[in-house]
């Protein structure tokens, strides 16, 4: 990992912090299982090093955007290159303070604490990946206020006041628009740091094809990229949904073409097929074949 940080050209200095941090907080072989092990870099050199900088503050990071802009990528990235255990928590509406601390349970006739995320990322000094946090109730996410702020602490109700560990961080995505979505309130808003999350750049996208799909000719990988920018200009104008907004969906598509799969089939697969207008898939299949004819094969778009 920090290979690819140094080739990204990453303050030298940052990293030299970054290798203290993980010196300085080494874990069990149990632990170190946790620590994840994303499939995709996420690119970006400046938000790498805002965010990288806030973590080694101390700081919890709000990371907020539109679809596609890397904010779950980038979450786990931070967590490997800290070398940390994370711990992740899908929000929505039913989610409640059970959920993220803890709970009773009967085990072998007797009533047992069984510890939820947040309670493990204090205890082990872990990294607490919040998902979509602004789907889930106020009342629920109040339980996070002192475990966010100075004081650093969760109270486990019956049980004992649990300090966090010194490397404990959480980083929180949000998407505005989506539906069950709400407005944070302001006292959680306050704990964060918040970093806009920018769409990816044509040349990091480029980057991305190029790391993950080698053999796809380099002509094709810029049609790729530049079909993915000209679905978000349809979906900035209103003309189609943001459905089809899916950078997972382009790579599926990919590793669909890569397995045998006709490019128009892959395609209809990994993008047009998630928006279930027929209307809206016409215009994003048009969009597509502007760019990519649906009849290419493996053998045309791969070198091997």
């Amino acid at each position: 990992m920090f290979d690819f940080l140094e080739e990204e050209n990453i303050d030298p200095e940052l990293l030299r912090e970054l290798r203290a941090f993980r010196e300085a907080n080494p874990l069990t072989e149990e632990l170190r299982q946790r620590i994840p092990a994303p499939r995709f870099h996420y690119y970006g050199k400046d938000i790498w090093e805002y965010a990288a900088a806030a973590l080694l503050c101390g700081k919890n990071l709000l990371l907020t955007g539109g679809k596609a802009t890397g904010k779950n990528v980038l979450a786990e990235n931070l967590a490997m290159v800290f070398g940390r255990p994370a711990w992740n928590v899908s929000f929505h509406v039913n989610v409640d303070a059970a959920g993220l601390i803890g709970m009773d349970t009967f085990e072998d006739g007797q009533v047992r604490f069984r510890p939820g995320p947040i309670y493990q990322c204090a205890r082990f000094g872990g990294f607490g990946i919040l998902d979509e946090i602004n789907m889930a109730k106020n009342e629920a996410l109040a339980v996070l206020h002192s475990a966010l702020d100075f004081r650093r602490v969760i109270d486990v109700p019956g049980y004992n006041r649990i300090p966090m560990e010194a490397p404990t961080r959480f980083i929180a995505t949000m998407n505005y628009g989506y539906a069950g979505t709400r407005e944070l309130n302001e006292a959680l808003t306050s704990r964060f740091v918040v970093i806009q999350m920018p769409t990816i750049s044509q040349e990091n996208l480029e980057k991305l094809l190029s790391t993950h799909f080698p053999s796809l000719k380099k002509k094709y990988r810029s049609q790729f990229a530049q079909l993915f920018f000209e679905l978000q200009k349809k979906c900035d104008s209103a003309e189609i949904s943001t459905k089809a907004l899916d950078l997972r969906g382009l790579l599926d598509a990919l590793d669909l073409i890569r397995s045998g799969v006709p490019a128009g089939a892959a395609l209809d697969m990994g993008i047009t097929n998630k928006a279930f207008d027929s209307y809206e898939q016409s215009l994003i299949r048009d969009v597509a074949a502007m760019r990519i004819s649906p009849r290419l094969t493996r053998r045309e778009l791969f070198e091997d």
